[in-house]
């Protein structure tokens, strides 16, 4: 019990910190006299980056694994990018004894999303009307996204082809199926599917993910290791070195993702196309 005080002490300490790094970042921003861009307002001013560096809150229906994006560039000075630094290292201790907490007391977990949103009173506006809102970890610690100098240009795009790949073995694949409902007529399929190939031959699992706003930078100057370009995910407001608060040159890309896939298909795509276990997610490689 002394170990989860300490821990949650720690992370209430951190959260606490996150958000006075935000209120800090907030006040040193001026919409006056930075220029900005949003995908999905025509102005951008001190409100909607208070909400977007603010969202820390599941909606209803949301996936878990899924986060909310606030697409926008903000043309920052040094002391601007200061308070974005000064941020991020409050989200990484945050991450961190979060961390810790995931291993030594998970328990703590439920308690943590309760207890942590009424620490600060403006937080409290996200509550009302919505009874306990759940907190959303993750949104709480992922970075505030910052371009390592000065841009030429930005190209933003959509990317909806991402996907994780995860190796399984036959023996995994099958531990999984077994743990679904082994006398459902489609699993037992599945299951004969599997037994009919090696034992030693490895399986991919893969998870589509979901769509996000990739932003293509080009320096003004190349870097100090010679690049001249960077690509990011921009799920939140991208901040950009600017010494006369002016952005550089950006496109506008789509208001929303487009529902189909968007780049060509690789020719050296080392899974096969037909899933081998559907209710996994598993496919065959084509060199097996």
């Amino acid at each position: 019990m002394d170990v989860q005080y300490r821990l949650l002490a720690e992370l209430e300490a951190a959260f606490d910190q996150v958000i006075q790094s935000i209120e800090n970042l907030l006040a040193h921003y001026d919409d006056a006299t930075s220029s900005a861009w949003a995908l999905d307002t025509p102005r951008p001013d001190a409100a909607w980056l208070r909400r977007a560096l603010l969202d820390f809150w599941y909606e209803d229906g949301q996936d878990g694994r899924a986060t909310r994006s606030y697409v926008g560039l903000i043309a920052a000075n040094d002391t601007l990018l200061e308070a974005v630094s000064e941020t991020n290292a409050a989200k990484d201790r945050f991450a961190e004894v979060l961390a810790q907490i995931r291993e030594q007391a998970a328990d703590l977990i439920p308690e943590i999303k309760a207890v942590l949103p009424f620490r600060h009173p403006a937080l409290h506006d996200h509550l009302r009307g919505q009874g306990l809102a759940r907190l959303h970890l993750k949104q709480c610690w992922r970075h505030l996204p910052v371009a390592d100098a000065p841009l030429a240009r930005v190209r933003l795009a959509w990317y909806t082809s991402g996907r994780s790949i995860k190796r399984l073995s036959v023996r995994e694949a099958e531990r999984k199926l077994l743990a679904l409902n082994s006398d459902a007529p489609h699993i037992r399929i599945q299951l004969r599917r599997l037994a009919g190939i090696p034992d030693g031959e490895p399986l991919a699992q893969v998870q589509r993910q979901a769509p996000v706003m990739r932003a293509n930078l080009f320096f003004q100057e190349p870097l100090a290791d010679g690049r001249a370009r960077r690509a990011m995910n921009l799920p939140l407001p991208l901040f950009v070195p600017s010494a006369d608060g002016r952005l550089p040159d950006h496109n506008q890309p789509l208001p929303a993702p487009p529902a189909g896939r968007t780049r060509a298909k690789r020719s050296d795509e080392k899974l096969e196309d037909e899933v081998f276990l559907p209710s996994l997610r598993v496919y065959r490689y084509k060199s097996a």
